[in-house]
């Protein structure tokens, strides 16, 4: 039985399907990566095809898209001269591995545009002053994301885990807010 006949898996893809357009993934990438992960054995892309009864080329895209987050990966199976594939199970990695790739792609640029528009304003009295202050404030916001965020990469999984867990107690932790910054 195809996973896509249970009506549960079905529900499922359809839902990742829909919320990857909500996360900006094309519909078709997320329901090929929510069948692949789900699948309890390696799947070529005429299954995938047939089970989700999508284009061979949307498939064929959705897998690139995929294997470029490196969430799913290209495997051989013993007596089968096609490619097969198969998605990351581990959800912690599979949440790296987006994040760093979607660092790479949308955070480093505008980190890097806001950075040559700070330098370039600095020292330019026709920009507005509040103009320049409000970029150079989103360079340092972004980029101390940016910061967090090669800090916390390195972590032990078991170290983010207790750091999700703890949640909002993790500010016992750091020195009390000010009024100011919670408003």
């Amino acid at each position: 039985m195809a996973i896509t006949e249970h009506p549960d898996a079905k529900a499922f893809i359809l839902h990742w399907g829909e919320m990857g357009t909500q996360w900006g993934v094309n519909r078709s990438v997320s329901q090929v990566h929510a069948l692949l992960y789900l699948s309890a054995r390696p799947l070529p892309a005429d299954d995938i095809v047939e089970q989700l009864v999508l284009a061979r080329s949307n498939v064929s895209t959705a897998l690139k898209e995929l294997q470029g987050y490196g969430i799913v990966r290209r495997v051989h199976v013993e007596g089968d001269r096609r490619d097969h594939f198969v998605a990351e199970t581990d959800l912690w990695e599979m949440l790296m591995r987006i994040a760093a790739e979607r660092k790479r792609r949308e955070i480093d640029p505008t980190i890097k545009l806001l950075d040559e528009l700070s330098k370039r304003m600095a020292d330019d009295n026709s920009v507005p002053a509040h103009v320049r202050e409000r970029i150079t404030r989103m360079h340092e916001f972004i980029s101390t994301l940016g910061n967090w965020y090669e800090q916390v990469k390195v972590l032990p999984k078991s170290t983010l885990v207790t750091l999700m867990k703890l949640g909002g107690k993790v500010a016992r932790f750091v020195s009390p807010m000010r009024k100011s910054d919670t408003h």
